[in-house]
């Protein structure tokens, strides 16, 4: 689409040096994603569907807004520059407004796997069919989706920005069920070739089984064994604070806390769009080059993200997590890279007298902003541990925790890997052995 998308953005300038506008952004992105889902051991639904919408941004005098459109005709492509021109000129001047981005080099990174943007329906049938063989063969009943798609995200101004990028991604889910039990796997790739559906439908299963017949203990605090889907779920709801905009709103929790020591030692996250378990563009919604970060030191937040806005603001440069302008959030770090450590999760649950396994987390809702308290439940797969060893099946609980508390607490890490939680979000990060979790009360189910 890029060749394609150089002569959609010519039409785009000519039509606004008509209305008498020189500066003018346009994003063109698109998609093609196909999947197949499955529930009561069979296969029930299988679309595939593309899109492509082409979104204008005028800049006239301290004014700004946006139009988007799926249209990409000539026709459609006047319209919608048009109307990004009449509600720009409605819109209330903005101060504090930079002007487009101007060019700067952008280290592409290789994420097109044709294996991927080719995968057949069937093939993916005939992945789904040999899991639900294992689920069904335990006696259990399977629901999931595997999905297989490409997509393109591009950028170009009348400064000179010209940024592309393409990508594939798979993804597979399963969710095994018994009587009163049930077991969860999830992974996605680039390269549908890297996942394997039989071994995520074996892993769920187990789950399954080994938490039959729960059993119901005390809420409070105890060790847990967070898996890498449990880390992600809970520490991924505070990186939108890692951000200039929220800090000088008022709505993050880094606020006079950048620099100290806030989390362990044990703590470092970075934020590396590089990284080879990552996903996304080398470049944000302005077109700016996205730089690494270093969000959090051993145990103390270092760099912040900064659109360009935000950085014009605060005396510093721009780091490339601006989100298409305008906005409300401003930026945010979003391919975040936690440091894991050496000790596998089977290695935490021997080191473990008394505690929780935990598989995911979900519903989770934050109680207090600044101390970063959320409460939420654990599903498909809590275990008790005992004397090292998995001893039962556990009905699930609520918790309310704090993350500044629960990042202070962490005694183990086993090797980062990328994860994938409820939605469509993935972070490569690692296992955590955590004391003092607090469980508030048994759920209902």
């Amino acid at each position: 689409m890029r060749d394609e998308f150089a002569v959609i953005f010519d039409h785009v300038a000519a039509v606004a040096r008509s209305q008498g506008v020189q500066d003018i952004e346009a994003i063109l992105a698109g998609e093609t994603a196909a999947l197949t889902r499955f529930a009561n051991n069979a296969i029930h639904q299988n679309v595939t569907e593309r899109s492509v919408h082409l979104s204008v941004r005028p800049v006239i005098g301290g004014r700004t807004a946006r139009a988007t459109s799926n249209r990409l005709d000539q026709e459609g492509i006047r319209r919608v520059v048009e109307e990004a021109i009449a509600i720009t000129r409605l819109s209330e001047p903005d101060p504090d407004l930079p002007p487009l981005a101007e060019p700067a080099p952008i280290e592409s990174v290789d994420r097109y796997v044709p294996a991927t943007a080719t995968t057949t329906p069937r093939a993916r049938a005939e992945g789904v069919a040999e899991a639900i063989a294992i689920v069904e063969a335990a006696g259990q009943t399977a629901a999931g989706i595997y999905s297989t798609g490409d997509a393109f995200f591009a950028l170009r101004n009348t400064r000179g920005v010209d940024a592309f990028h393409s990508e594939t991604m798979a993804r597979f889910s399963i969710t095994a069920m018994a009587a009163d039990s049930s077991g969860w796997a999830k992974a996605s790739a680039g390269d549908c070739r890297a996942l394997d559906p039989t071994a995520l439908a074996r892993s769920a299963a187990h789950k399954a089984a080994a938490s039959a017949n729960p059993r119901e203990i005390p809420a409070g605090r105890y060790t847990v064994v967070l898996e890498p889907a449990a880390v992600l779920d809970i520490v991924g709801q505070m990186f939108g604070d890692f951000s200039g905009t929220a800090i000088r709103d008022g709505r993050s929790f880094l606020i006079d806390r950048v620099g100290g020591k806030l989390f362990g030692a044990n703590i470092t996250i970075h934020d590396d769009v590089r990284h080879r378990l990552q996903s996304g563009a080398p470049f944000d919604g302005e077109g700016v080059p996205r730089r690494g970060l270093t969000l959090v030191d051993s145990g103390s937040p270092r760099e912040i993200a900064f659109s360009r806005q935000a950085a014009a603001l605060a005396g510093v440069s721009p780091t490339g997590h601006a989100f298409p302008v305008p906005n409300e959030v401003g930026e945010a770090p979003v391919n975040i890279v936690i440091a894991g450590g050496e000790i596998p999760v089977e290695e935490m649950i021997r080191r473990t007298a008394r505690g929780i396994l935990v598989t995911r987390l979900w519903y989770i809702r934050e109680v207090d902003p600044y101390e970063k308290i959320f409460t939420g439940m654990t599903r498909d797969g809590t275990f008790l541990i005992e004397s090292g060893e998995l001893a039962a099946g556990l009905r699930n609980f609520r918790f309310n925790q704090g993350l500044i508390e629960m990042l202070s607490n962490v005694e183990a890490l086993s090797p980062s890997i990328r994860a994938s939680g409820e939605e469509a979000i993935d972070m490569v990060v690692p296992a955590m052995q955590v004391r003092n979790f607090n469980f508030t009360e048994v759920t209902r189910f």
